[in-house]
């Protein structure tokens, strides 16, 4: 009777550590699904964040600004003038290219996004082989005639450079509009469905 009852608690012990197994396996593939886009030329790895720390310094950047512009630009600023510095291991957080004051375009562009997000600005992530940039939508009239624009399905975007130190909104776009593996929709993590591309005022 009592060997019966211990085999039963160890198939119960063992079934049970299976299922948790199972279950610790399935939310990992789904961080990884969230977090990561392959392309051709390897991995990127999201780690944007709507964090309180984001919150504050978005405040603190922009307190001065009247317009959207004067609250990107400001952002962009910031961003730029952390140093760039190639980070051959996993990509830092928001927070960590902060604190060690250094990031590639990667961990500068996970930051700057983060703000983008806070700011409440539709902005995406747009990967070209070995490098990653931003695009942020801003409706205002003195970009708009002015400053060349990429267009996606028809709607025009600025690119911000989070490596360039000290550029301005609407970098100019360094690589052919076939390069461009991906453009990803950066809270979702997914791919987003370009119809059309078009680089113009």
């Amino acid at each position: 009777m009592q060997n019966r009852l211990t085999k039963v608690v160890i198939q119960t012990i063992l079934v049970s550590f299976i299922i948790y197994f199972v279950y610790i396996f399935i939310k990992a593939i789904e961080i990884v699904n969230r977090r990561e886009i392959s392309t051709n030329t390897g991995i990127y790895i999201n780690s944007t964040t709507d964090a309180k720390y984001i919150k504050d310094l978005t405040k603190i950047l922009t307190k001065h600004c009247k317009s959207d512009i004067c609250k990107v630009q400001s952002i962009l600023d910031y961003v730029t003038n952390i140093p760039y510095k190639v980070n051959n291991f996993q990509a830092k957080t928001p927070k960590e290219t902060i604190i060690k004051n250094f990031g590639d375009c990667d961990d500068k562009s996970n930051l700057l996004i983060s703000m983008l997000h806070e700011l409440g600005l539709e902005s995406y992530f747009v990967l070209v082989p070995k490098h990653i940039f931003v695009i942020v939508r801003l409706d205002d009239v003195h970009l708009r005639h002015l400053v060349k624009g990429l267009y996606v399905n028809g709607v025009k975007y600025y690119i911000l450079e989070s490596t360039a130190k000290n550029s301005r909104i609407g970098f100019p776009l360094q690589k052919k509009l076939s390069e461009i593996q991906a453009i990803i929709e950066p809270f979702e993590n997914r791919k987003v469905k370009i119809k059309s591309l078009e680089w113009k005022l």
